[in-house]
């Protein structure tokens, strides 16, 4: 390991952010052979982690307004404007952080994100919620779109 590299690793343990800044001036100058590669790697796959976790839980929070709204009829009169408000925030989150390869993170776990929000919806509400996803992922994207009551 050459000095600098073997520098730059430590720097990792004691210094995330300069490990950080100078990783990023390395790049920009693209100093390959002085990268930390161990630690860009593990901090990019924490970075895509992250990402999807957090689209996931956006689609979760969708897909479980979109249950309350469609079938919880006794609270419909109380709640519909504050699901629809809420719909369009979650939506809009979802639309500024989606990439391609997000959507298609998504697409894949869509029956997997339904099972839990159905979940959560049932325990809110003592419903019997259907148990196959009743909703595409361009319906759940779509922040116009609402399910027929």
């Amino acid at each position: 390991m050459n000095s600098s590299l073997q520098s730059l690793s430590s720097i990792y343990q004691s210094d995330y952010q300069q490990w950080l800044e100078e990783t990023i001036v390395m790049l920009k100058k693209q100093q390959f052979d002085c990268l930390d590669y161990e630690h860009l790697i593990e901090e990019l796959e924490a970075l895509e982690n992250e990402q999807k976790r957090a689209v996931e839980s956006l689609v979760i929070q969708v897909i479980q307004h979109l249950l309350l709204y469609q079938y919880w009829n006794r609270e419909r009169n109380y709640n519909e404007r504050h699901w629809r408000g809420e719909l369009i925030a979650f939506r809009t989150q979802l639309e500024l952080r989606l990439t391609t390869n997000l959507k298609n993170h998504l697409q894949n776990r869509l029956d997997y994100l339904y099972s839990k929000a159905k979940k959560m919806a049932e325990v809110k509400t003592d419903l019997q919620l259907p148990s196959e996803n009743p909703y595409s992922l361009a319906e759940i994207l779509d922040e116009d779109w609402l399910p027929q009551i």
